[in-house]
């Protein structure tokens, strides 16, 4: 051990204690659906620790529940190794998987808040922003390997698929969300034509 390195100053912080916060935040949410119902000192009581011990850690509720979600969310899948279509089915069927489940809810409920804004615009910069710019990036990719076909939008690509999966999770419960990211993906990737039909159609 180098004696002139300065040792950590203070307890190390409880991963335990962090963990309580979290899920008692996210359990307030589901329950009120609302953040402007939500006090710090009711989390605190819910976890079972000190009001001070949440502000050591986070300044205030919109740090606090987009950590939250951010935290609890499952990391992306490893991309870029294999083709398009298989890094853009991965990204997919998370989301697909992640739609319906308490967690998104919760996102969902952070995004829609009127009551406190700012922590909508935190979630979708932080949670939601890096799954579509997967997509995204997925999309240029294939594009730039000729894998898709030049001249698409990857924009509308992305809301295409993401919009399906939203749609998925409403409904298809009886479809794995594997097999609907395959389905997602192969149909707006290889569009809805027929082969020559422009033909036939007059374009």
């Amino acid at each position: 051990m180098d004696p002139t390195a300065c040792p950590p100053r203070g307890r190390p912080r409880s991963v335990k204690a962090d963990d309580a916060i979290l899920s008692a935040a996210l359990d307030l949410l589901a329950e009120r659906k609302d953040v402007a119902g939500i006090s710090v000192e009711a989390i605190a009581a819910r976890a079972g620790v000190g009001k001070a011990t949440i502000y050591r850690r986070w300044p205030g509720k919109v740090e606090l529940f987009t950590d939250a979600v951010a935290t609890l969310r499952s990391p992306l899948p490893e991309l870029g190794v294999g083709s398009a279509r298989d890094d853009l089915v991965k990204i997919v069927a998370q989301i697909c998987d992640e739609m319906d489940s308490p967690l998104q809810q919760a996102i969902n409920t952070l995004m829609m808040s009127d009551t406190h804004p700012e922590i909508g615009k935190r979630v979708k910069q932080q949670v939601v922003a890096p799954r579509h710019e997967a997509v995204f990036r997925a999309i240029e990719r294939g594009i730039e390997r000729g894998e898709l076909r030049p001249g698409l939008e990857p924009t509308t690509v992305l809301y295409l698929l993401v919009g399906g999966a939203l749609t998925y999770a409403r409904n298809a419960t009886d479809v794995a969300p594997e097999q609907c990211a395959e389905q997602l993906v192969d149909t707006v990737c290889q569009g809805i034509y027929q082969q020559n039909a422009d033909d036939r159609i007059g374009v």
